[in-house]
């Protein structure tokens, strides 16, 4: 039986997570219908991608029995609320990065989940790439030996996008783009907590972050090096030092199709399509849609490769990090 999808939002994102989810096989992933802030444009939407049902609200979507999980593909800021929307009315979900604003938000939505017993998965679709499958094989298996070393960077040229550079809308280089870098440190270190956590950058007028580098120190003299900005195009690497090997992503770390083990590149095709994508290996969204749905079918609730524990993990470092560099006050 397939897995019922609703969707949340016309955007950029959205588009990408539909043409992803249309390249899955059609037994497996049904899209049942959309929401998005102007009916309208959600007409167009769904018009565009042959989805059939067009809802009136988010609620009404929400609201449908038809529906298995919703994707929320909505503007940061409207996360918490939407995604509390959907677990109060037994909808299982799969909400876009950040999962919210801040670490208070992100324990209400993990209390929300679990008090309605339904499925909440932070939707860092990196985490479901074969590179990444196989960097954690090699984890796994101390292949690499004991982690020393995280490098990981992050930097495009987005200060052109008002929403990019606006505080209210959830803006700044860490949650926008540098929290892939958080999660990949996270998902190195096994998803333990460092003992420190260093920060430094540089605000844009409008307040936000522009560019950070954030040291994260852990015992027995590991660490990790991230780095995010909206001012300029970067290499966009990843890199994994341990004290028997090292593993490289060469590009892009958020959605790779490359990696090199020990000086040893393997490639992996990505899902074809010919519809529009917005963002760079966007099909590769649908490694995490099958994910969602083999947890639903063995009756999980949460990810056991994105964990609720790892959700709140990365929200407490970005918060520090937002604190340290005169961001925001410590909102917990």
């Amino acid at each position: 039986m397939a897995t019922k999808w609703g969707i949340f939002s016309a955007g950029k994102i959205s588009n990408d997570f539909v043409v992803a989810l249309q390249t899955l096989p059609a037994q497996d992933h049904q899209i049942v219908g959309l929401a998005a802030r102007d009916f309208n444009r959600a007409k167009e939407f769904a018009q565009s991608h042959g989805i059939l049902k067009v809802y009136n609200s988010y609620e009404e979507l929400a609201s449908d029995p038809d529906i298995d999980v919703i994707y929320i593909g909505a503007i940061h800021p409207v996360h918490k609320n939407l995604g509390l929307m959907c677990m109060e009315k037994g909808k299982n979900v799969l909400c876009e990065k950040p999962l919210a604003m801040n670490l208070a938000e992100v324990k209400e939505l993990i209390s929300a989940a679990r008090n309605h017993n339904v499925f909440l998965m932070e939707a860092f679709w990196s985490r479901f790439f074969p590179v990444y499958e196989q960097i954690r094989s090699l984890l796994n298996q101390k292949a690499l030996g004991e982690v020393k070393v995280v490098q990981a960077e992050f930097g495009v040229n987005l200060l052109h996008i008002p929403r990019a550079v606006d505080k209210e809308l959830g803006g700044g280089a860490l949650l926008d783009i540098g929290c892939y870098c958080v999660q990949f440190a996270l998902m190195a270190f096994s998803g333990e907590k460092p003992e420190s956590i260093t920060a430094r950058g540089y605000l844009h007028e409008t307040g936000v972050d522009e560019t950070v580098t954030i040291i994260l120190q852990y015992s027995g003299k590991r660490q990790a090096i991230l780095t995010s900005t909206l001012v300029t195009q970067m290499p966009n690497r990843a890199v994994i030092c341990g004290t028997k090997g090292m593993v490289q992503i060469p590009s892009f770390m958020w959605s790779p199709t490359t990696i090199i083990v020990n000086g040893e590149e393997t490639k992996y095709p990505l899902p074809p399509t010919t519809k529009h994508l917005n963002f760079w290996n966007s099909t590769g969204l649908s490694y995490e849609a099958e994910h969602v749905r083999q947890c639903l079918l063995k009756g999980l609730k949460e990810s056991p490769v994105m964990s609720l524990a790892e959700s709140e993990l990365l929200a407490s470092i970005m918060e520090e990090v937002h604190i340290q560099l005169g961001i925001y006050k410590n909102k917990t």
